[in-house]
């Protein structure tokens, strides 16, 4: 069997997913279906629809596109099964069901944005930000009952700057992980393919480091933190969600997102005040310090809540501090 005869069924949402897409349709690969979720209403009273970016590059090949609201539905379970697809291959999707995953005789297999058994969950790019690892990356793995537990196929690592925002690695890890789904497609073609159980890829005393959903609450900032761990907290929620913060000052709370900082060498800031978790240092025109458990952040980019993004300067200008001003 060559790539053209091996019959592929893709299920994908996000940007993140459609990078994998493309480089199999324009490899040359016989993908004969996509699935992605159903159009999302939007506007003021949800009288618009809006397509996934998997969607709409799907149609724009031409390709079939099935958008169940649930993955059980008879009517769903026919039609994908009247594709008779050899593999299935799953790039930022749902959760599947044993009958959706099990169906094609090659089996399904998941592209992961982590190094597994590490970082299994929703939003591993973010927590491996968050958590200050310097690498990450993406793994190829066929799908089982667990979560993310089923057999890797292979893993490609990518380092993680320390100036890195989550939208960085995950434009780097986008962009790798298409050239893995070729290529762990391109080993089952050729025969070459083996697996390692998760389990035996876990070092003696390792601890495994959850990637949990993100909520709004998960995204708030403890300024009683290192001034590290905060650093990292806030590019590891930049571009989006975005890290936040509520603002005291003259008596008035505001919420204040922000999304990039910078850290700053205690030695040379002879003319700080005493240091405080939340407290604030400006000279109300250029600079707007934050103090952390053991150190001054500078806030380089941030928004008011009801304002635009905006970098610290432009922020200072329209806003003014009262005599006590903290962030917690």
């Amino acid at each position: 069997m060559n790539k053209q005869e091996l019959r592929i069924v893709y299920m994908g949402t996000p940007e993140f997913a459609v990078e994998s897409l493309k480089a199999l349709v324009e490899g040359g690969y016989n993908v004969v279906g996509v699935v992605t979720m159903p159009d999302k209403p939007i506007g003021r009273h949800g009288s618009q629809l809006s397509m996934s970016p998997v969607k709409q590059y799907a149609l724009e090949q031409g390709l079939k596109v099935l958008q169940p609201e649930k993955l059980k539905s008879p009517d769903f379970l026919e039609e994908l099964e009247a594709l008779h697809a050899d593999l299935q291959i799953v790039v930022a999707f749902r959760m599947l069901p044993e009958v959706v995953w099990s169906m094609p005789h090659l089996g399904t297999f998941n592209l992961h944005a982590s190094l597994l058994p590490q970082y299994r969950g929703a939003a591993p790019i973010n927590w491996a930000v968050i958590n200050g690892e310097t690498e990450t990356g993406v793994t190829t793995f066929f799908l089982q009952h667990e979560i993310d537990t089923g057999e890797v196929i292979r893993q490609v690592r990518v380092p993680i700057a320390d100036s890195d925002n989550v939208g960085i690695v995950h434009d780097k890890l986008m962009e790798t992980g298409a050239r893995l789904v070729t290529e762990t497609v391109d080993r089952i073609i050729d025969g070459t393919l083996r697996t390692v159980e998760q389990d035996l890829m876990i070092g003696e005393g390792e601890l495994l480091k959850p990637a949990p959903k993100i909520f709004r609450d998960t995204c708030r900032i403890d300024w009683t933190q290192s001034q590290k761990r905060v650093y990292d907290f806030i590019r590891g929620l930049s571009p989006y969600p975005a890290s936040w913060t509520v603002l005291h000052t003259d008596g008035k709370e505001t919420e204040i997102k922000i999304y990039e900082s910078k850290k700053l060498d205690n030695a040379s800031l002879s003319s700080a005040p005493a240091l405080r978790p939340g407290r604030i240092w400006s000279d109300g025109k250029k600079f707007l310090r934050v103090g952390c458990s053991d150190g001054w952040l500078d806030i380089l980019t941030l928004q008011q809540a009801g304002k635009k993004r905006m970098p610290c300067s432009d922020f200072l200008r329209g806003f003014k501090f009262g005599e006590e001003a903290d962030f917690a």
